[in-house]
């Protein structure tokens, strides 16, 4: 199971997220919970950096199944509202993905 953990401050921001775990809803190369998963998150990580020229923290396992990123605090203003819109994107659409495949990810989202 990918187990998804959303790290909110008490403003209700987000200031870090974990990704761990493995699908296992299909063989290798053909789990789409996975595929999904994967590409949701390292699509926004990848947006925030583009597109709000921040870099996140990450931390990364090279076989996968480990993804951990934190939104630096040095972020002015208008950093931080893009860098927050892209990570409600993603935390929207892995939540479409529970909803549909909720045996094989679990979120969780605190404050």
């Amino acid at each position: 199971m990918i187990n998804v953990s959303i790290n909110r401050h008490s403003t209700g921001r987000i200031v870090s997220f974990s990704m761990s775990g493995h699908a296992e809803s299909g063989p290798y190369g053909y789990d789409i919970v996975c595929a999904g998963a994967s590409a949701v998150s390292i699509g926004a990580v990848n947006a925030v950096q583009v597109l709000c020229q921040t870099e996140l923290i990450v931390d990364m396992q090279d076989n996968g199944g480990y993804l951990s990123c934190t939104v630096p605090e040095s972020l002015n203003q208008e950093q931080h509202r893009d860098v927050q819109l892209l990570l409600e994107g993603m935390v929207l659409s892995l939540k479409s993905i529970e909803e549909e495949y909720e045996a094989f990810i679990s979120i969780t989202d605190r404050r």
